[in-house]
């Protein structure tokens, strides 16, 4: 299988002017031959577009996802290729639940780079997660308007602490705290609590549905993923090694498949980020057959 450089040259030598829409459809199907599984590319081009909204999870992805599933023998499960940084959680919850619906736990979310946030919540619906050694998820930790939850929680506490102590930090911390109001602060231990129970309830009922213990299995590893205390940044980039520590049920795309399904996934990944460099897309949602929902960069954003 051709590698970064060689799937570029393949782009510009095919002299089609749907040359990027060829090329990565192609090696998307030879990954479902391969698999015998549905497969769906749900990819964001936020590496190369930073800072557009579009490029993130939200609602109208659902939109693509239908688009995609239509028509596909749900009898053959589903590989969902995940490559985002995340996004509304309401909107995720809707898609879990929407995919589930489809495929019921018979999914799997391959990670070629980066699944985070949102995207890690999408991922622990799976019955499994396969990652390489280049893949990375993150902290479920909720962000409200681009405010990491669990950060204003914590600095809230730590202005009550330290007034409580020494009635002289008053001033310093006061500008501080009433940029945050009471409503706020309900908002995001709701954010918290959401994402915490939704993470337990996907875990329990499909990566380790049947285990005795799947409840108490559930709860450690969402809580882990939602320790903010201990990932200390939202951006947090979580690789296989840490992800098989914290009790995922995960498979190594260079230990636990062959060569060809190595090469296949990772030529995939360079056709899209190919198709992100070279064009207006900014999201993708996409099936082995070719059916493509493509969202593309908004200039008035």
């Amino acid at each position: 299988m051709p590698n970064w450089n060689q799937v570029l040259e393949e782009i510009k030598n095919s002299k089609r002017i749907d040359g990027l829409d060829f090329v990565r459809r192609k090696y998307l199907n030879l990954l479902h031959e391969k698999t015998g599984r549905n497969i769906i590319a749900y990819y964001s081009g936020w590496l190369q577009k930073s800072g557009i909204g579009n490029a993130y999870i939200n609602d109208d992805d659902k939109n693509g996802l239908m688009a995609n599933i239509h028509g596909l023998d749900r009898n053959k499960g589903l590989d969902l290729i995940l490559h985002t940084p995340g996004g509304d959680t309401a909107a995720t919850e809707s898609i879990v639940d929407y995919l589930r619906r489809m495929f019921g736990t018979d999914m799997r979310a391959i990670i070629p780079q980066l699944a985070m946030s949102a995207g890690t919540m999408i991922a622990c619906a799976c019955k499994e997660i396969i990652m390489g050694k280049q893949s990375n998820i993150g902290p479920i930790d909720p962000q409200l308007g681009g405010i990491p939850a669990h950060g204003v929680l914590e600095e809230f506490e730590k202005a009550l602490k330290e007034i409580q102590e020494n009635p002289q930090t008053i001033p310093i911390w006061q500008k501080i705290v009433e940029k945050y109001h009471p409503t706020f602060l309900g908002e995001c231990q709701n954010a918290i609590d959401l994402s915490l129970e939704m993470v337990t309830l996907w875990l329990e009922t499909g990566m380790f549905k049947g285990n005795p213990d799947s409840k108490g299995i559930a709860k450690k590893i969402a809580k882990e993923l939602s320790d903010h205390e201990k990932t200390k940044t939202h951006s947090r980039h979580i690789h296989i090694d840490e992800a098989v520590k914290i009790g995922l049920t995960v498979k190594s795309l260079e230990k636990d498949f062959d060569q060809e399904f190595q090469d296949l996934v990772l030529t995939v990944h360079h056709s899209y980020m190919h198709t992100f460099a070279n064009s207006l897309a900014i999201k993708i949602v996409e099936n082995q057959s070719g059916n493509a929902v493509v969202y593309h960069y908004r200039s008035e954003e």
